[in-house]
Protein backbone atom coordinates (compact mmCIF):
# COMPACT_ATOMS: atom_id res chain seq x y z
CA UNK A 1 0.00 0.00 0.00
CA UNK A 2 3.12 2.11 0.99
CA UNK A 3 4.48 1.41 -2.56
CA UNK A 4 1.10 2.97 -4.55
CA UNK A 5 0.85 5.97 -2.51
CA UNK A 6 4.85 6.39 -3.21
CA UNK A 7 4.20 5.61 -6.95
CA UNK A 8 1.17 7.49 -7.03
CA UNK A 9 2.81 10.59 -5.32
CA UNK A 10 5.75 10.44 -7.60
CA UNK A 11 3.26 10.40 -10.60
CA UNK A 12 1.59 13.49 -9.48
CA UNK A 13 5.07 15.56 -8.82
CA UNK A 14 5.87 14.70 -12.54
CA UNK A 15 2.61 15.54 -14.18
CA UNK A 16 3.17 18.92 -11.61
CA UNK A 17 6.41 19.50 -12.92
CA UNK A 18 5.53 18.71 -16.55
CA UNK A 19 2.73 21.79 -16.41
CA UNK A 20 5.51 23.80 -15.09
CA UNK A 21 7.70 23.53 -18.01
CA UNK A 22 4.84 23.97 -20.37
CA UNK A 23 3.60 26.76 -18.66
CA UNK A 24 6.83 28.24 -18.36
CA UNK A 25 7.56 27.43 -22.16
CA UNK A 26 4.18 29.29 -23.26
CA UNK A 27 5.78 32.27 -21.31
CA UNK A 28 8.74 32.28 -23.02
CA UNK A 29 7.47 32.21 -26.41
CA UNK A 30 4.98 34.50 -25.63
CA UNK A 31 7.82 37.42 -24.95
CA UNK A 32 8.65 36.54 -28.83
CA UNK A 33 6.34 37.79 -31.93
CA UNK A 34 3.42 35.09 -32.95
CA UNK A 35 5.07 32.00 -34.40
CA UNK A 36 3.78 32.99 -38.42
CA UNK A 37 5.52 36.28 -37.90
CA UNK A 38 9.12 35.65 -36.68
CA UNK A 39 10.55 34.38 -39.76
CA UNK A 40 8.26 36.48 -42.12
CA UNK A 41 5.72 34.35 -43.27
CA UNK A 42 8.56 31.15 -44.75
CA UNK A 43 7.57 27.85 -43.61
CA UNK A 44 9.32 26.38 -41.63
CA UNK A 45 11.71 23.48 -41.80
CA UNK A 46 12.46 19.97 -41.26
CA UNK A 47 15.66 18.15 -40.87
CA UNK A 48 16.65 19.07 -44.40
CA UNK A 49 18.12 22.49 -44.89
CA UNK A 50 16.67 24.90 -47.36
CA UNK A 51 17.55 28.29 -48.10
CA UNK A 52 16.13 31.06 -45.93
CA UNK A 53 14.67 33.81 -48.55
CA UNK A 54 11.84 35.82 -47.14
CA UNK A 55 10.49 37.91 -49.95
CA UNK A 56 10.66 40.92 -47.47
CA UNK A 57 14.18 40.72 -47.02
CA UNK A 58 15.09 39.29 -50.87
CA UNK A 59 13.80 41.28 -53.85
CA UNK A 60 15.75 39.98 -56.81
CA UNK A 61 17.62 37.28 -54.46
CA UNK A 62 19.59 39.25 -52.95
CA UNK A 63 19.51 38.48 -49.31
CA UNK A 64 22.92 37.24 -47.82
CA UNK A 65 22.08 36.67 -44.47
CA UNK A 66 20.66 37.84 -41.00
CA UNK A 67 20.35 37.49 -36.96
CA UNK A 68 17.63 38.71 -34.56
CA UNK A 69 17.98 40.54 -31.95
CA UNK A 70 17.06 38.31 -28.67
CA UNK A 71 13.80 39.78 -28.54
CA UNK A 72 13.17 38.32 -31.95
CA UNK A 73 11.62 42.28 -32.48
CA UNK A 74 14.54 43.83 -34.20
CA UNK A 75 16.43 41.68 -37.24
CA UNK A 76 19.67 42.97 -38.92
CA UNK A 77 20.52 41.64 -42.28
CA UNK A 78 22.38 42.04 -45.59
CA UNK A 79 21.66 42.31 -48.88
CA UNK A 80 24.32 41.75 -51.99
CA UNK A 81 23.72 43.24 -55.50
CA UNK A 82 27.66 42.94 -55.61
CA UNK A 83 28.17 45.39 -52.73
CA UNK A 84 27.09 44.75 -49.65
CA UNK A 85 23.99 46.98 -47.82
CA UNK A 86 23.40 46.18 -44.45
CA UNK A 87 19.35 47.36 -42.95
CA UNK A 88 17.70 46.43 -39.88
CA UNK A 89 13.78 45.69 -39.48
CA UNK A 90 11.67 45.76 -36.97
CA UNK A 91 8.59 44.15 -35.29
CA UNK A 92 6.14 46.90 -34.24
CA UNK A 93 2.08 47.27 -33.90
CA UNK A 94 2.25 43.34 -34.74
CA UNK A 95 3.72 43.34 -37.98
CA UNK A 96 7.10 43.38 -39.79
CA UNK A 97 7.89 47.57 -40.92
CA UNK A 98 10.10 48.91 -43.71
CA UNK A 99 13.77 48.13 -43.46
CA UNK A 100 15.85 51.04 -43.07
CA UNK A 101 19.81 51.31 -43.66
CA UNK A 102 22.04 50.67 -41.27
CA UNK A 103 25.82 50.94 -40.11
CA UNK A 104 26.13 48.20 -38.04
CA UNK A 105 27.41 44.74 -39.46
CA UNK A 106 26.78 41.72 -38.55
CA UNK A 107 25.93 42.35 -34.70
CA UNK A 108 25.05 39.64 -32.03
CA UNK A 109 23.26 39.82 -28.82
CA UNK A 110 23.59 38.87 -25.50
CA UNK A 111 20.86 36.32 -24.70
CA UNK A 112 19.23 38.69 -22.02
CA UNK A 113 19.36 41.47 -25.26
CA UNK A 114 21.21 43.91 -23.00
CA UNK A 115 24.56 43.80 -25.43
CA UNK A 116 25.34 44.00 -28.83
CA UNK A 117 28.32 42.70 -29.85
CA UNK A 118 30.18 44.55 -33.30
CA UNK A 119 33.73 42.77 -33.75
CA UNK A 120 35.88 43.11 -30.22
CA UNK A 121 33.57 46.08 -29.13
CA UNK A 122 29.97 45.71 -27.44
CA UNK A 123 27.57 48.53 -26.66
CA UNK A 124 24.55 48.17 -24.16
CA UNK A 125 21.34 48.52 -23.81
CA UNK A 126 19.95 52.07 -23.37
CA UNK A 127 16.23 52.69 -23.28
CA UNK A 128 15.24 52.46 -26.83
CA UNK A 129 18.79 52.18 -27.99
CA UNK A 130 22.30 51.77 -27.82
CA UNK A 131 25.27 53.01 -25.64
CA UNK A 132 28.33 54.15 -27.47
CA UNK A 133 30.67 51.08 -28.59
CA UNK A 134 32.60 49.31 -25.18
CA UNK A 135 35.82 47.62 -24.71
CA UNK A 136 35.32 44.54 -22.59
CA UNK A 137 39.26 44.40 -22.23
CA UNK A 138 42.86 43.25 -23.87
CA UNK A 139 41.88 40.09 -24.16
CA UNK A 140 40.68 40.11 -27.32
CA UNK A 141 43.48 41.74 -29.43
CA UNK A 142 44.22 38.86 -31.37
CA UNK A 143 40.59 37.87 -31.74
CA UNK A 144 39.83 37.69 -35.98
CA UNK A 145 36.69 35.57 -36.42
CA UNK A 146 33.20 34.16 -35.35
CA UNK A 147 33.08 35.90 -31.50
CA UNK A 148 30.10 35.02 -29.78
CA UNK A 149 29.04 35.19 -25.69
CA UNK A 150 27.57 32.21 -23.52
CA UNK A 151 24.77 33.84 -21.35
CA UNK A 152 26.94 34.33 -18.29
CA UNK A 153 29.32 35.78 -20.43
CA UNK A 154 32.13 33.41 -21.53
CA UNK A 155 33.63 35.01 -24.50
CA UNK A 156 34.29 31.97 -27.70
CA UNK A 157 36.76 33.25 -30.55
CA UNK A 158 38.94 32.25 -33.09
CA UNK A 159 42.61 34.20 -33.06
CA UNK A 160 45.38 34.42 -35.75
CA UNK A 161 48.49 35.01 -33.76
CA UNK A 162 49.96 34.56 -37.13
CA UNK A 163 49.48 35.20 -40.82
CA UNK A 164 48.85 31.72 -41.44
CA UNK A 165 45.82 29.61 -42.13
CA UNK A 166 45.27 27.55 -38.81
CA UNK A 167 44.27 29.90 -36.44
CA UNK A 168 42.61 28.22 -32.87
CA UNK A 169 39.73 29.08 -30.81
CA UNK A 170 39.97 30.35 -27.51
CA UNK A 171 37.74 31.24 -24.78
CA UNK A 172 37.97 33.87 -21.72
CA UNK A 173 35.56 33.83 -18.73
CA UNK A 174 34.67 36.50 -16.82
CA UNK A 175 36.25 36.39 -13.01
CA UNK A 176 35.66 38.92 -10.43
CA UNK A 177 34.16 41.27 -13.22
CA UNK A 178 37.23 41.40 -15.22
CA UNK A 179 38.25 38.94 -18.03
CA UNK A 180 40.99 36.31 -17.87
CA UNK A 181 43.51 35.50 -20.18
CA UNK A 182 42.41 33.93 -23.33
CA UNK A 183 42.32 29.72 -22.86
CA UNK A 184 42.81 27.34 -25.76
CA UNK A 185 40.69 24.79 -26.22
CA UNK A 186 42.03 21.19 -27.07
CA UNK A 187 43.88 19.77 -30.11
CA UNK A 188 40.85 18.08 -31.20
CA UNK A 189 38.84 21.05 -31.35
CA UNK A 190 41.55 23.33 -32.75
CA UNK A 191 42.58 20.74 -35.93
CA UNK A 192 42.41 21.70 -39.50
CA UNK A 193 42.63 25.32 -41.20
CA UNK A 194 40.49 27.99 -41.91
CA UNK A 195 38.94 28.01 -38.13
CA UNK A 196 35.89 30.36 -37.67
CA UNK A 197 32.45 31.13 -37.14
CA UNK A 198 32.48 29.38 -33.94
CA UNK A 199 29.32 29.15 -31.74
CA UNK A 200 28.78 28.70 -28.30
CA UNK A 201 25.17 27.62 -27.05
CA UNK A 202 23.77 30.27 -24.44
CA UNK A 203 24.25 27.05 -21.64
CA UNK A 204 27.89 26.73 -22.97
CA UNK A 205 26.93 22.95 -23.45
CA UNK A 206 28.02 22.38 -27.11
CA UNK A 207 30.25 24.75 -29.51
CA UNK A 208 30.10 24.84 -33.29
CA UNK A 209 32.75 26.10 -35.75
CA UNK A 210 33.75 26.14 -39.53
CA UNK A 211 37.13 24.42 -40.51
CA UNK A 212 38.91 22.56 -43.36
CA UNK A 213 39.96 19.17 -42.32
CA UNK A 214 40.98 16.10 -44.51
CA UNK A 215 37.98 13.87 -44.85
CA UNK A 216 35.42 16.59 -44.72
CA UNK A 217 32.56 17.11 -47.89
CA UNK A 218 34.75 19.62 -49.76
CA UNK A 219 35.32 23.37 -48.58
CA UNK A 220 35.04 24.44 -44.97
CA UNK A 221 32.26 22.24 -43.00
CA UNK A 222 30.82 22.88 -39.96
CA UNK A 223 31.36 20.68 -36.53
CA UNK A 224 30.05 19.97 -33.10
CA UNK A 225 31.34 18.99 -29.78
CA UNK A 226 29.33 18.65 -26.89
CA UNK A 227 30.52 19.35 -22.96
CA UNK A 228 30.59 16.70 -21.23
CA UNK A 229 29.53 17.09 -16.74
CA UNK A 230 33.16 16.90 -15.84
CA UNK A 231 33.42 20.30 -17.87
CA UNK A 232 35.51 18.61 -20.79
CA UNK A 233 34.65 18.70 -24.81
CA UNK A 234 33.65 15.68 -26.47
CA UNK A 235 35.64 14.32 -29.66
CA UNK A 236 34.67 16.98 -32.31
CA UNK A 237 31.91 15.50 -34.73
CA UNK A 238 31.10 16.67 -38.40
CA UNK A 239 27.79 17.53 -38.72
CA UNK A 240 27.40 15.32 -41.60
CA UNK A 241 26.02 15.56 -44.89
CA UNK A 242 22.43 16.68 -44.51
CA UNK A 243 24.57 19.97 -43.32
CA UNK A 244 28.10 19.71 -45.01
CA UNK A 245 28.41 19.79 -49.09
CA UNK A 246 31.07 20.39 -51.64
CA UNK A 247 30.30 24.06 -50.62
CA UNK A 248 31.58 26.05 -47.84
CA UNK A 249 29.57 25.89 -44.70
CA UNK A 250 30.01 28.33 -42.14
CA UNK A 251 28.54 31.48 -40.37
CA UNK A 252 26.19 29.20 -37.45
CA UNK A 253 23.52 30.35 -34.78
CA UNK A 254 20.77 29.50 -32.86
CA UNK A 255 17.35 31.28 -33.35
CA UNK A 256 16.37 33.36 -29.84
CA UNK A 257 13.63 30.80 -29.28
CA UNK A 258 15.90 27.75 -29.98
CA UNK A 259 13.95 26.47 -32.49
CA UNK A 260 16.26 26.67 -35.63
CA UNK A 261 20.00 26.29 -36.67
CA UNK A 262 20.67 29.09 -39.17
CA UNK A 263 24.02 28.58 -41.61
CA UNK A 264 25.44 30.35 -44.78
CA UNK A 265 26.07 27.52 -47.94
CA UNK A 266 28.04 29.32 -50.52
CA UNK A 267 30.60 29.04 -53.00
CA UNK A 268 33.75 31.13 -54.28
CA UNK A 269 32.84 33.24 -57.62
CA UNK A 270 36.10 34.11 -59.96
CA UNK A 271 35.94 37.46 -60.93
CA UNK A 272 37.55 39.13 -64.39
CA UNK A 273 40.46 40.79 -62.05
CA UNK A 274 41.42 37.38 -60.96
CA UNK A 275 39.91 38.26 -57.42
CA UNK A 276 37.75 35.82 -55.40
CA UNK A 277 34.45 36.54 -54.35
CA UNK A 278 32.01 34.74 -51.85
CA UNK A 279 28.61 34.52 -52.51
CA UNK A 280 26.70 32.36 -49.94
CA UNK A 281 23.18 32.48 -48.75
CA UNK A 282 21.67 31.89 -45.40
CA UNK A 283 19.97 28.08 -44.53
CA UNK A 284 17.86 26.99 -41.98
CA UNK A 285 16.61 23.33 -40.43
CA UNK A 286 15.42 22.66 -37.44
CA UNK A 287 17.28 22.52 -34.05
CA UNK A 288 16.56 18.80 -33.59
CA UNK A 289 19.50 17.95 -36.01
CA UNK A 290 21.86 19.19 -32.75
CA UNK A 291 19.63 16.86 -30.65
CA UNK A 292 20.18 13.94 -33.07
CA UNK A 293 24.11 14.91 -32.81
CA UNK A 294 24.29 14.94 -29.39
CA UNK A 295 22.16 11.35 -28.67
CA UNK A 296 24.54 9.72 -31.31
CA UNK A 297 27.29 11.08 -29.20
CA UNK A 298 26.20 9.61 -26.02
CA UNK A 299 25.90 6.35 -27.66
Amino acid sequence: MKNYKLILLLLLLTLFINACNTKNQKANDSDFPALENRYFGQKPPGLIPKPFTPDILSPESSFEEGTYTSDMKSYYFVRNNGKRTFFVIKYENNRWGQESETDIRWPQFSADGNKMFIGKLYKERKGNGWSEPKSPGAFLKHMAHGRSVSAKGTYYFTAYKEQDSIGAIYYSRLVNGKYEDPIRLNDDINRGKYIAGSRISPDESYLIWSVEREGGYGQSDLYISFKKNDGTWSKSINMGPIINTDKQESSPQISPDGKYFFFIRGDWKLNEDGNRTYIGKQHWVDVKVIENLKSKDSE
